[in-house]
């Protein structure tokens, strides 16, 4: 292997990808736009939740209630009704989305201390925020009950809960990291999927074929001028995920590079051998899509537990390099963790890069069929 021919084949690539605007849109704008969307987008937190209010008590107890609603932050009292049917027609029309119903007795309950049912209605139409939205309802009765009672009721556990790594519980926090290494997959596989496939299309193959240059120095020289974008684009997303979201990096930034720079290197080679084999821009651009962002948005951990999977989703999961990059970059941004701590998820990373690596130079060929 000649460091020549591998200098000669990047500069090649580079001025090729210089001249060519889409690429250039594709490698550097595509990473910062769909980082912006979908960190914007895709959130777990579930605020302003609509809610209607049929209040028959009418007393100073039910409307300090509901406005302990109000101040939550949780709750948006959108509507005040005056009929019980109204629940179901505020519902149907999606204008609420909880409806605290308020009985006659509720405020005479409490001042004789005694139980004070209070029907809460929510739509289950989405089961997560219905979920999380009786959630804060119970925790909003709760504090409103010690208030009421005067604290007089001890409880016989105490908990005394801490929350690690992300006290606030902001989903953004979890979701950013996960969210760059979904987009460093789709980006790394697309970028090279489109080279060698680029050369057959446009006839230049032939003379590379020509050229005493070796199927190992090929893929590296082209491979050479896109990691370094995909390197830019990591330092990008990096820096939107601390500036602009505010996610907290708690470890070290020189390891986050290196072990960025592993997944790439696998990333990449996974387009160059998609490349190699589609021999067409089109299909090797789709086959990119379906075999990076699929896997790496559905079966890395990003937006769904692994665990809760079944065993044989769970099996396919091992061979996806996101699901690692993934358990780094949050290891790495929420946890401060080290590199004895993610030693695992390095080794898998650095065999698919050298596998796939390999895989591709193989299955190159330096002949015309």
């Amino acid at each position: 292997m000649k460091l020549s021919r591998i200098r000669a084949i990047a500069k090649k690539e580079l001025i090729q990808v210089i001249r060519d605007p889409l690429s250039l849109a594709m490698a550097f704008l595509m990473p910062v736009i769909l980082l912006f969307i979908f960190g914007y987008a895709i959130t777990m937190d579930v605020n302003n939740l609509r809610t209607v209010v049929y209040d028959l008590d009418r007393s100073s107890l039910s409307r300090e209630l509901v406005s302990q609603f109000r101040e939550s932050g949780y709750f948006t009292i959108v509507a005040t009704l005056e009929q019980g049917g109204d629940i179901d027609a505020a519902l149907d029309a999606n204008r609420g989305q909880v409806a605290l119903w308020i009985p006659e007795d509720f405020s005479e309950n409490l001042r004789r201390g005694k139980s004070a049912p209070l029907q809460v209605v929510v739509d289950g139409s989405d089961s997560n925020t219905a979920t999380i939205a009786l959630g804060y309802v119970e925790a909003v009765a709760e504090r409103f009950s010690q208030r009421t009672s005067g604290g007089l009721a001890t409880p016989t556990i105490d908990p005394r809960v801490r929350v690690w790594y992300n006290p606030e519980l902001k989903s953004r926090n979890y979701i950013i990291p996960g969210l760059i290494a979904v987009i460093m997959a789709v980006i790394a596989a697309l970028l090279t999927s489109l080279t060698i496939a680029r050369e057959w299309e446009r006839g230049t193959m032939e003379q590379l074929i020509a050229t005493p240059v070796k199927p190992t120095e090929l893929i590296a020289g082209k491979l050479i001028p896109y990691f370094f974008i995909g390197f830019i684009d990591v330092a990008l997303s990096v820096a939107m995920a601390t500036l602009i979201f505010d996610v907290p990096l708690r470890g070290s930034l020189l390891l986050l590079a290196l072990l960025s720079s592993l997944f790439l290197f696998g990333g990449l080679s996974l387009g160059i051998l998609i490349s190699v084999v589609a021999r067409s821009q089109l299909v090797a651009s789709q086959i990119a899509m379906v075999v990076s962002f699929l896997p790496a948005f559905l079966l890395s951990g990003f937006m769904y537990a692994i665990a809760n999977m079944p065993t044989p989703l769970r099996n396919v999961t091992r061979v996806i390099p996101a699901r690692y990059f993934v358990s780094i970059l949050k290891g790495i941004f929420l946890k401060g963790s080290t590199l004895r701590l993610l030693a695992a998820e390095t080794a898998l990373l650095a065999l698919f890069g050298v596998v796939v690596f390999i895989l591709s130079v193989r299955k190159f060929r330096k002949r015309i069929v």
